[in-house]
């Protein structure tokens, strides 16, 4: 089965190609990055506009690359939420306008399912259940895979996700946009002891995250020391500031593992390719007996690969769409 993906819901245009929901064919992947840099952040006026000028052309190159023709499609698959909603009307038009023309199934899919679906791109052997932790730019989730189609979530962020506290601390201390990689950059010629940042865990021993708190709590170390006249030495905040942020993670995510009774624990997420998270993850994993997977950095950022990759685990499940699918900015995982 030949499935062609569709993901426009931030500021990546992507289209790919995949055969039986794990060899990827073709993963065209257009980013916006240089275009948000001077502003800090997604513009999401300037987002959507850039996907309606690429999204046919990278629809075009990546059935070039894959070297099959719409006609040999079997299904579309597409982001319908969450996103940015202007963003995600433009790949959903697309998508919707070729399953009609070609008549295709279309199958609407979660961004957060995706995400979770990326492991199966790089680790064929990879089957539910598990736990999966999706850390990125908009989302904090840790999530109980149960099939390739049921999901529970065990765990949110209760404020800032984890990717967009890294882009606000970046921003603050001066590094630029996306924050995370230049934080997970600086931080390796740092001291992660140099500040004692806060951890929040809740009494009720839930597991979901707020990272609100560490970031006031570093902006203000940021605001005293330049009141005092004291230079602060970059790579230790972000080394400090990252190890608060990973330590959490890797904490609740360990905690869901064991409340499940899983063998195997998945990262998914811009946030998964930081090399902190991936080796303490892995370290304490592997200590406590479980098994951890994470795909390749390419399939950590939004990407169309992991989307088809989604769809065709949906189709199989029978979940199929109408044409009168729309945009669902706010979508929760396992909401239809």
């Amino acid at each position: 089965m030949i499935v062609l993906g569709i993901e426009t819901s931030c500021d990546e245009t992507s289209a790919a190609v995949v055969k039986n929901g794990r060899h990827v064919l073709s993963n065209v992947i257009s980013s916006q990055v240089d275009l948000h840099q001077k502003y800090g952040g997604v513009v999401p006026e300037i987002a959507s506009r850039k996907h309606v000028e690429l999204v046919m052309p990278v629809i075009r190159q990546s059935l070039d690359e894959a070297g099959i023709s719409l006609s040999e499609i079997d299904v579309v698959g597409v982001t319908y939420g969450p996103g940015l909603v202007g963003a995600l009307l433009v790949g959903l038009s697309a998508a919707k306008g070729l399953a009609f023309a070609k008549n295709k199934p279309l199958v609407g899919v979660h961004h957060i399912e995706g995400h979770i679906a990326a492991n199966y791109l790089d680790h064929p052997e990879l089957e539910p259940p598990f736990i999966c932790l999706v850390a990125s730019g908009g989302h904090s989730h840790i999530v109980y895979v149960e099939s390739y189609s049921r999901f529970e979530i065990l765990g949110q962020t209760r404020d800032d996700a984890a990717g967009e506290a890294f882009d606000k601390i970046a921003r603050a201390i001066g590094l630029g946009y996306p924050g995370g990689p230049l934080i997970d950059k600086w931080a390796a010629g740092g001291d992660c002891c140099a500040m004692d940042f806060p951890r929040v865990r809740f009494s009720d021993g839930s597991l979901d995250f707020s990272f609100s708190g560490l970031k006031t709590a570093v902006l203000n170390y940021l605001n005293n020391q330049e009141q005092k006249g004291e230079k602060v030495r970059t790579e230790d905040i972000c080394a400090s500031f990252q190890k608060a942020v990973v330590d959490v993670l890797v904490e609740n995510t360990l905690k869901a593992a064991k409340i499940k009774k899983v063998r195997n624990i998945t990262l998914a997420g811009g946030v998964a390719a930081n090399s902190l998270l991936r080796s303490q993850l892995k370290e304490k994993a592997a200590a406590a007996g479980y098994g951890v997977f994470y795909p390749r950095p390419v399939l950590c950022t939004d990407n169309a690969a992991m989307i088809a990759c989604a769809a065709y685990f949906e189709y199989l499940n029978g979940n199929v769409s109408g044409l009168e699918l729309n945009a669902i900015p706010g979508l929760r995982l396992g909401e239809k």
